[in-house]
């Protein structure tokens, strides 16, 4: 009997062993800057720079994923939100530490203007019909809107509670907004400024970080005060799935090559979904440092990027790619790292 009961135990950790990673991990390459906290992520698909947040160190740091360089730009007090509008030559930042949206020539990297945001400006979306602009006044509990050529505001909208991120719906043509305090998502009408509606979503506490599936019409809704990532039917505005994510999940990107859904998290728990059609299945956890909860995704290379504070004492950019992405001959990595998951 005893050898029966070692036999299955070995066959039960052989089993863990040889199953797959989610993940790989590429390699990480140093970042410039002190070892402190990084925010949101944007691509620019036109020539691979990503822009990425470094908060607590004031600056924007701006990636090359071709040549791997990376270099810092000063001048952002608290950077919170990045979005660039590569079509309009213009780059947006939140900058919360002085309240204010600074606004950059995409191509020289020159100010623009720098506009009041608000008590904590944070998350950005591009509304491209109405050539405008909404930012998130988180604590402020409201949207601004500007103008995506000028910079200059055009409006504040009210949102009766404190907004989380806000995202652009291209089906709808609206935009989209968490309001964390009263678990709404509320629709805005771009062209008018007006809340087109608000719809609750029981079971959301602090609903803060967003993400639009537009043609499949999904909103993928990150809960930071209970751990949990909602699917909304952008139809119907009903959850109809509900997942644990890691603790105060935040910042979320995707693959819609690949359907792969990232949510990455404060206690630097990620979580990885597969999206088939309209249904989502949760593939399992990866584990990062402490922090790592901002993350963005190439969907050209399917490589995934990871801000990591402080590695030895350093800031570092973690790059991955996905398991059924290894596969692929363009994406040979030699001997990768094997990520564990559980």
């Amino acid at each position: 009997m005893v050898r029966v009961l070692i036999l299955i135990i070995l066959l039960f950790l052989s089993g863990i062993a040889s199953a797959d990673p989610l993940l790989y991990k590429v390699e990480d390459i140093p970042l410039p800057g002190e070892n402190n906290r990084f925010d949101y992520q944007n691509l620019n698909p036109l020539n691979g720079l990503l822009y990425i947040s470094h908060m607590d160190n004031d600056e924007l740091i701006v990636f090359d994923t071709k040549t791997k360089k990376a270099s810092a730009f000063r001048g952002f007090p608290g950077a919170t939100g990045v979005l660039c509008v590569p079509e309009r030559e213009r780059l947006f930042v939140s900058c919360s530490r002085d309240r204010e949206i600074a606004v950059l020539d995409l191509k020289t990297m020159k100010f623009i203007a720098h506009i009041a945001g608000g008590l904590s400006p944070d998350g950005i979306a591009f509304a491209p019909q109405a050539g405008r602009v909404f930012v998130s006044d988180e604590a402020g509990e409201a949207v601004t809107v500007m103008d995506v050529i000028t910079g200059q505001m055009v409006d504040k909208i009210s949102m009766g509670g404190e907004v989380g991120n806000v995202q652009y719906d291209s089906y709808s043509r609206l935009i989209m907004a968490n309001v964390q305090t009263t678990g709404e998502l509320v629709a805005i009408d771009p062209q008018t400024d007006e809340i087109k509606g608000r719809y609750q979503l029981p079971g959301a506490h602090g609903n803060h970080g967003l993400l639009i599936d537009s043609l499949p019409r999904i909103a993928f809704v990150a809960c930071e005060g209970n751990n949990r990532l909602l699917a909304v039917d952008l139809k119907s505005h009903q959850i109809y799935q509900d997942f644990a994510t890691g603790q105060s999940p935040d910042v979320l990107a995707f693959d819609p090559t690949l359907g792969l859904l990232y949510v990455a998290s404060e206690s630097g728990t990620a979580t990885l979904f597969k999206l088939h059609g309209r249904k989502l299945s949760k593939l399992g956890n990866f584990d990062l440092p402490p922090h790592a909860h901002t993350v963005s995704v190439d969907p050209d290379t399917h490589k995934a990027y990871f801000p990591l504070e402080d590695m030895d004492g350093h800031p570092v950019l973690r790059v991955m790619l996905p398991a059924q992405a290894v596969n692929q001959p363009s994406h040979a990595l030699g001997a990768p790292v094997k990520i564990p998951t559980h």
